[in-house]
């Protein structure tokens, strides 16, 4: 048997950051690679399992008890995000950690630091993976995997443990958005499901942002700066002059909790073109379609004022919150709660500031809550995540599946 640790490990040592700028499904091949692993490590373990033309792997394990129990999904991403670096990821592994800095040896001078993020203190006397600080870690989501991918190592060494129908699913490119737009739900065969996406332990999420993503081209006229009164218009000005419109107040390093916000994401510039990119957020549908509405009225106001065709804008609806379509089935986030419970973990129920695949598989008809995976910092070179915290989730998914089998 393989610990969760080696498996994770092995996980993260694939490069498997999506691309936004593709129109393929999946967005990049190199995720085929993990994904393809992972389909034949559920076959090796005697677990039906397939990977379709779109990059998804779905896997069953058949029922070995006589209540009727409904089949439960559990699902996780093999996508890294594309904010750092994710191939040659060289973790680093603090055991019985002190308490103090963790010096991250790829970048001389860089550390971990409890000052800047204290919650490392609640880590003191565990396990600790983290960065070497040339590259994000992978926790979000191959920590998901390496739990999910235990979990089921469980379930087949030990025949004895009770279960109803058990669906495992891994996607492709959910950090950009396109994680489940073509997911079969039906052939999936799960009544509800969760994925295993969160962040500290017992982190419990149904509700998420309604989200969006914003593209503003800007078209300048660039003449030689000699003569370039009255005539040059700077592109990269221009969307400045359109950024500044936007709340200071509404930006993620300004918000919290329930609060949404537009956040420049990319810029790429010279005097004659300029595109900006933005992701725009809000749990309240009414906040969320305003905020849409006061991004068109930012690239009206410089149309006015530098001519019409000087700004474009191109929006896209990315994904939903989902509590609409889980608050009904509330009987499943009390059964993750109690899953918790049972292994002594306070569960901690509040609303994603981002996304899952969950949101768009809730409503596609599977109802998907969130559950922790352990990790902190994702998306950037300060990312880790504490070895107990991946063995509770594991422990966590057969506490699920045993709950619905009584």
């Amino acid at each position: 048997m393989e610990n969760i640790l080696d498996r994770f490990l092995r996980y993260v040592s694939v490069d498997t950051q999506s691309d936004p700028e593709s129109e393929s499904q999946p967005s990049a091949t190199k995720e085929l690679t993990l994904l393809k692993m992972l389909r034949d490590e559920l076959l090796a373990m005697g677990v039906e399992a397939t990977l379709d033309e779109y990059g998804y792997v779905m896997a069953s394990i058949p029922a070995n008890c006589d209540t009727q129990a409904p089949a439960i999904g559990f699902i996780a991403h093999v996508d890294t995000a594309p904010d750092a670096p994710g191939a040659d990821v060289k973790p680093q592994i603090i055991e019985n950690y002190d308490g103090g800095d963790i010096p991250l040896k790829g970048v001389p001078g860089l550390s971990l630091r409890p000052a800047e993020f204290p919650e490392l203190l609640d880590y003191k006397g565990q396990t600790l993976i983290t960065t070497d600080g040339t590259t994000l870690l992978g926790a979000d989501d191959k920590a998901g995997i390496a739990e999910i991918m235990d979990a089921v190592q469980y379930i087949v060494v030990h025949p004895e443990f009770k279960h109803g129908d058990i669906k495992i699913g891994f996607t492709p490119d959910e950090e950009i958005g396109r994680g489940v737009i073509k997911f079969n739900v039906e052939k999936f065969g799960a009544k509800y499901a969760y994925t295993l996406d969160g962040g500290p332990v017992g982190e419990l999420e149904y509700e998420n942002f309604n989200a969006a993503g914003a593209t503003i081209r800007i078209q300048g006229l660039n003449i030689h700066p000699g003569a370039a009164k009255g005539k040059m218009k700077n592109a990269i000005l221009i969307g400045m002059e359109l950024n500044d419109m936007l709340p200071k107040d509404q930006r993620p390093d300004c918000t919290e909790g329930y609060e949404g916000f537009f956040h420049l994401i990319s810029f790429k510039g010279e005097v004659e073109t300029a595109v900006f990119s933005y992701i725009i957020r809000d749990h309240d549908m009414d906040l969320y379609e305003q905020k849409k509405a006061y991004m068109q009225k930012c690239v009206d106001a410089i149309n006015e004022k530098y001519g019409e065709g000087t700004a474009l804008l191109e929006m896209k609806h990315q994904y939903y919150n989902m509590r609409k379509m889980v608050e009904p089935h509330y009987h499943i986030i009390e059964k993750a709660m109690k899953a918790m419970e049972m292994e002594g973990i306070t569960p901690n129920i509040k609303p994603i500031r981002g996304g899952t695949d969950g949101a768009n598989l809730s409503f596609m008809g599977l109802p998907c809550p969130n559950l922790f995976a352990g990790g902190h910092n994702f998306h950037g070179k300060m990312e880790y995540v504490p070895l107990e915290s991946m063995q509770k989730a594991s422990k966590v998914i057969l506490n699920i599946v045993g709950l619905f089998a009584e």
